[in-house]
């Protein structure tokens, strides 16, 4: 028996103007978690599609357990063992945790389904993998961690000898995280090869055997963790040194631009703060403490029942997102498809869509003006697309994210408030995007960053506030940052 469960050979896949994957050659060892990491555009979603059968490549060659493919279908796939579990899960929320595990697979017990068999079973499954959520229960009424679990649950219980996991660890607090990390070491031991795709460099050194780095559609390296450093590993990914990923900087922070006293609604409580010129501050705490919730009520997509801002020593009342764009305050949301982006308009118009008027004559948008901008912030901020006028549906995530940044930059607001802006964002992008933000603060702008990073906010912050169930816990200046602070506060300690 061959060491690798997976053997891609030569991989091929073009698309117009675009070589996908180039001349691709990974192999992947049994039993071991495997990383692929690369930047946004590398390659790294189109490679892990080919081997779930939804994209058929153009040339090459997959052997799996020994046997030759050229390519597979979906339900090859799954037949042979490979299972992946994508950033948006393939749940039905309306059904329960065994009725998902179970999807055109229900046993039955004459012409009526057994869900006394199948709760049986899937609660026997989730145990193996030490897993315990009441099977009854309606996925929509989970949270996303324990969403995660059930798909993870489900694809095991397809006899998957291989799982891709497609950034698991993105939309999950720091406990959460760690119990993923050791269902994935129950999954190693249970002899169950994990492909693990993350921007997270942290944590493939925590919970990886062996690295494969993609960049511009090409193989780079595939390496032992234990013999590559995270220098390296960033150098390969990037292409170029990164000597510091969170740049120094040298602006003077200012006077105060916002003033912010006893905001209430039904998730914030007397929520008091500043905000100063050429700041960036911080807003560190747990899934559900409130920070997302400040941030959109600063933007007035939420409603303030008390309180009072200040904008500029004038008392303002935000009630509308088109208020606050006048004002010059831009929102980069934590919903990036949602709410961030127009995924079926083009790059160009998403850009420009916020900042029409300033590009329009007479009721007649000035096209060669607009199209000036555009390319001004695609090469700025290394947006990877054939075009402008490609759609934004077709771009990675990461690429999506730069452009909803491009289209608040493009407003030239005063104050942007960023919640998780580097969620799915590879290395190289959020060096870019860091520097983007020191720019910014040189030319004068205010920055709040809403933040589940702990680096990124030590990094990146002048002061961070804390918030626990609603209410800042504590206000720390760059001096006090230390990372068990942070997270005593956010626990309300």
């Amino acid at each position: 028996m061959s060491e690798y469960i997976i053997e891609l050979n030569n991989i091929t896949k073009l698309y117009p103007g675009v070589v996908a994957l180039d001349d691709i050659t990974i192999k992947v060892k049994r039993g071991t978690v495997h990383a692929l990491v690369g930047e946004n555009g590398a390659g790294k979603s189109t490679l892990i599609k080919v081997l779930s059968g939804a994209v058929k490549p153009d040339s090459g060659q997959i052997i799996l357990e020994g046997e030759k493919f050229s390519s597979f279908t979906p339900q090859m796939a799954i037949k042979k063992g490979i299972g992946v579990v994508y950033q948006e899960f393939n749940l039905i929320p309306q059904l329960s945790v065994t009725e998902n595990i179970f999807f055109k697979r229900e046993i039955k017990k004459g012409i009526l389904l057994d869900m006394k068999k199948m709760d049986s079973i899937s609660k026997e499954k989730m145990e193996n993998l030490g897993i315990y959520i009441n099977t009854k229960t309606k996925v929509r009424d989970l949270s996303i961690a324990y969403q995660q679990l059930v798909e993870i649950t489900k694809i095991v219980s397809q006899n998957a000898k291989v799982i891709v996991l497609d950034e698991p660890s993105a939309p999950l607090t720091n406990q959460e995280q760690k119990h993923l990390y050791r269902l994935i070491a129950n999954l190693k031991e249970k002899g169950i090869t994990v492909i693990y795709i993350s921007h997270r460099l942290e944590e493939i050194f925590e919970i990886c055997d062996t690295v494969s780095v993609m960049r511009d559609g090409k193989h780079v390296i595939t390496e032992n963790v234990a013999s590559i450093s995270r220098k390296e590993l960033i150098e390969h990914m990037v292409g170029r040194e990164i000597i510091n990923i969170y740049p120094e900087r040298k602006n003077k922070i200012g006077d105060v631009v916002i003033k912010a006293e006893n905001l209430c609604n039904e998730k914030l409580r007397d929520i008091s703060f500043e905000l100063r010129k050429g700041e960036v501050l911080g807003i560190a705490g747990l899934v559900g403490a409130g920070r997302t919730e400040l941030a959109r009520s600063l933007f007035g997509a939420d409603t303030l029942i008390a309180g009072e801002v200040f904008y500029n020593d004038k008392k303002v009342k935000i009630k509308s997102p088109k208020q606050a764009i006048n004002m010059g305050i831009g929102l980069i949301p934590e919903d990036r498809k949602g709410q961030g982006v127009l995924l079926h308009m083009s790059v160009e118009d998403n850009i420009s869509f916020s900042n029409y008027q300033e590009h329009t004559k007479l009721t007649v948008l000035k096209r060669k003006e607009i199209k000036e901008l555009v390319a001004e912030y695609i090469s700025q901020l290394n947006i990877k697309t054939p075009s402008a006028k490609q759609k934004v549906a077709h771009l990675s995530g990461g690429n999506q994210q730069k452009v909803v940044v491009a289209k608040w930059l493009a407003t030239h607001s005063d104050i942007i408030i960023f919640d998780e802006p580097t969620r799915g964002i590879d290395v190289g992008a959020k060096h870019e995007i860091y520097l983007m933000i020191n720019e910014l603060l040189e030319r004068g702008k205010s920055i709040i960053m809403v933040s589940s990073e702990m680096p990124e906010l030590i990094g990146m912050s002048d002061r961070i506030i804390v918030m626990c169930e609603g209410r800042i816990t504590g206000c720390l200046d760059k001096s006090e940052f230390e990372q068990k602070r942070i997270m005593e506060l956010a626990a309300g300690i």
